[in-house]
C-alpha cells in the first residue's frame, strides 16, 4: 500500500466528489423524505463501479464492492433537518454554493460529505486494488436518523442479519478521530389537573403550576448528574411543553414536558427514569415518567418501532479498530487527535446496542450541523476518502 498514490488519487477526485455534493445539497431530503436522495445516491455508486447496489424495504441503500466474507462498513445518514428560518440564511440553503475551497447548503456537514467520501473511498480502494479476498466492502446510506438515530442500524442488524467487523461512521469530526459518544434518551413527564373558571381558580387545580414545580427540579437535577472522565458530563434539559385546557379562560387540567437527557458512561435507561421519578415534585403530584417511542413511517412506508432510548459507546483507546485508524491517518496526513462526538451517532445502534466496534472519522466541523450557512470544505472530502481507503488495509495486514 502506497500512502502517497491513496493520497494523489484521492484529490484526483476531488471535483467529482465537489459536484456529487452539491447535487446532493439540491435535493431537499429530510427524515422520511429521502427517496430522491436514495436515488442520486445509486447512481453514483454505480457510476463509479460498486459490485451490487441495493435498496432495503426501508430505504436504505447499501453499496457493495468485493466478494469476502468479512464485511467492513462506512455508514453515512443521508436525510437532513430543514432549512428553518431563511432569513438566517447568507445564500439559498438547496442552491448552495462553491468556491475554490468551500461547498455551502443544508447538509453539506451534518452528513451529505461522509456518503461522498465514503463513496470515493471504496472507488480508490478498486482503484488501487486495496479490498483484500477475505473482506468486502459496505456503503450505507442510512435514513431516518435525524428523528431517530442508530433506528436504520436495528433494521439492518435485525431484520437484514448484516454484521460488519467494524464500522466507520463518516459524521463531521473537525479532522480528529472519534471513539465514543454520550449516549441519549427522550423522556415525557405528565401531570393532571382539574379545569375550573379562571375567575375562581381556587377551584381548579392548575396542572401548569405543579409543573413549574416539576421543571425546576428538573434544573437542579442536571446540575447534579454524573460525570465520566472521557465521555464528560450527563445532563437533561425541558426541550417541549404541552397543555390541555377547555379554553383560555381555563385552568389546564394537563400539563407535560418533553426531556431530552443526555446519557454518559455508566448511566442507563432505568437509572435516567428512576432519577425523574424520585424527584420530589414528580411523587408529590403523582407525575408520570414515560420514555417516548418512536413509529413514524419511512419514505417507503415501513414502520419500524423503537423505544427512543440511544446508549452511549466508547471503543477502547487501544483497540486494534482505533489504532489502525490512527495509523491510516497519520501515515498521510501527520499526528492524528483522538476524542470523542458531543452529539449522537447511528454509534448507538451498531456499537451501543449490538457491541460491533465503531470509529468516527468524517469530513466536516460538528459545530456546523443544524446550523444556517453550513458548509463542507473540500479539503475534508479528500482527506476523508484517502483515510477510507487506507483503513482496510492496516486494520487486516498491519496489526
Amino acid at each position: 500500500m502506497d500512502p502517497e498514490k491513496i493520497k494523489s488519487t484521492a484529490e484526483g477526485y476531488k471535483s467529482q466528489m465537489s459536484k456529487f455534493l452539491r447535487d446532493l445539497i439540491k435535493i431537499p431530503g429530510e427524515s422520511r423524505t429521502e427517496e430522491k436522495v436514495i436515488y442520486r445516491v445509486a447512481e453514483e455508486m454505480s457510476k463509479v463501479g460498486f459490485d451490487r447496489i441495493e435498496i432495503d424495504e426501508m430505504g436504505n441503500i447499501l453499496g457493495y464492492m468485493g466478494t469476502g466474507e468479512t464485511l467492513i462498513a462506512y455508514d453515512a445518514h443521508v436525510d437532513t433537518v430543514g432549512a428553518g428560518e431563511l432569513c438566517n440564511w447568507e445564500f439559498d440553503p438547496y442552491e448552495g454554493f462553491e468556491t475554490e475551497t468551500e461547498i455551502g447548503g443544508r447538509g453539506s456537514s451534518d452528513q451529505l460529505g461522509g456518503i461522498v467520501s465514503a463513496i470515493y473511498g471504496a472507488k480508490i480502494m478498486k482503484d488501487l486494488n486495496l479490498i483484500g479476498k477475505s473482506y468486502t466492502i459496505l456503503v450505507a446510506g442510512t435514513v431516518q436518523v435525524e428523528e431517530c438515530e442508530g433506528l436504520s442500524w436495528q433494521y439492518l442488524i435485525n431484520k437484514s442479519g448484516i454484521k460488519p467487523e467494524f464500522v466507520v461512521i463518516t459524521e463531521p469530526t473537525d479532522g480528529k478521530i472519534h471513539r465514543g459518544q454520550r449516549g441519549h434518551m427522550e423522556i415525557k413527564v405528565e401531570v393532571k389537573g382539574m379545569s375550573c373558571f379562571c375567575s375562581v381558580p381556587e377551584r381548579g387545580d392548575n396542572a401548569i403550576y405543579k409543573m413549574a414545580e416539576i421543571i425546576n427540579e428538573l434544573r437542579e437535577l442536571n446540575e447534579r448528574l454524573h460525570e465520566d472522565m472521557f465521555l464528560g458530563k450527563g445532563t437533561l434539559a425541558v426541550s417541549q411543553i404541552f397543555y390541555s385546557s377547555p379554553s383560555r379562560g381555563t385552568v389546564a387540567d394537563m400539563c407535560a414536558v418533553s426531556v431530552d437527557r443526555r446519557l454518559t458512561g455508566g448511566e442507563t435507561c432505568q437509572m435516567a427514569l428512576e432519577q425523574i421519578e424520585n424527584l420530589t415534585s414528580v411523587r408529590k403530584y403523582s407525575a408520570k415518567v414515560t420514555m417516548y417511542k418512536y413509529d413514524s413511517p419511512s419514505y417507503k412506508g415501513l414502520v419500524y418501532p423503537a423505544d427512543c432510548y440511544f446508549p452511549s459507546w466508547v471503543l477502547p483507546e487501544d483497540h486494534k479498530l482505533t489504532k489502525a485508524m490512527v495509523m491510516a491517518y497519520e501515515g498521510m496526513y501527520g499526528e492524528a487527535m483522538v476524542d470523542k462526538w458531543t452529539f449522537s451517532t447511528n454509534g448507538v445502534s451498531i456499537m451501543g446496542r449490538f457491541s460491533i466496534p465503531c470509529i468516527g472519522f468524517g469530513p466536516g466541523k460538528e459545530s456546523r450541523a443544524h446550523t444556517p450557512n453550513e458548509k463542507m470544505w473540500k479539503d475534508d472530502l479528500v482527506r476523508c476518502a484517502a483515510v477510507y481507503a487506507a483503513l482496510p488495509t492496516i486494520y487486516f495486514q498491519r496489526l
